[in-house]
């Protein structure tokens, strides 16, 4: 009871720190993308799928690799950030990976329409499609990796006896009961043999 108390509270723990962590970094992106910005000129708003893209990719490779970086990144902890805050543990890989791409998306959305009311901040489609592939790809790279440790974790926290050893030495398989029978016949009067309890096996 112990053990499974402290672990609750490592969880709460985790889940806390993923909750503030969450909200620097959306107080950090909304600095940086929709703060005024004092500029000569200004492009027009891009509205068509992958046109910034190509447009990056035209200025050269340095360029393209700091302007599609910096889409990709803006909001890549968010992949991580997400489920951290959420605390879960045991859930469907490809349900938390939908879960975070949407809240992702909808967050690069809300951005993107705040800023048509801010001076000096363009819309770009194409900046709403690299926001949200970095929140899948930081996600796909950390997330599940990260749960399955914890859950080797957890278990171990839980303790128990080893399913291998309580099979070992009794040719039993995995799973059931080490149980003697008492001798039948003409043994039966010496009495009853000592019988092992019964071993349960951790989940």
């Amino acid at each position: 009871m112990q053990r499974q108390g402290s672990g609750g509270s490592a969880a709460f723990r985790f889940r806390v720190a993923g909750v503030i962590l969450l909200l620097v970094h959306l107080l950090l992106v909304a600095w940086l993308t929709l703060r005024p910005l004092d500029v000569p000129w200004m492009t027009a708003a891009n509205f068509e799928p992958l046109a910034g893209i190509k447009a990056d990719l035209a200025l050269g490779p340095f360029q393209a690799v700091r302007r599609i970086g910096e889409g990709l990144l803006l909001l890549a902890p968010l992949g991580v950030l997400l489920p951290m805050a959420g605390g879960r543990v045991t859930v469907s890989p490809l349900a938390s990976l939908t879960r975070t791409l949407a809240a992702g998306a909808l967050i690069s959305m809300g951005i993107e329409l705040l800023q048509t009311g801010v001076p000096g901040q363009v819309v770009d489609i194409d900046s709403l499609l690299l926001n949200t592939v970095g929140v899948g790809v930081a996600h796909l790279l950390v997330v599940p990796a990260g749960r399955a440790r914890l859950r080797r974790r957890s278990g171990r926290g839980r303790g128990g006896p080893s399913p291998v050893r309580t099979a070992r030495g009794t040719g039993a398989a995995p799973g059931s009961s080490l149980r003697e029978e008492a001798p039948q016949g003409s043994q039966g009067n010496q009495g009853t043999t000592p019988t092992i309890s019964r071993v349960g096996i951790a989940p």
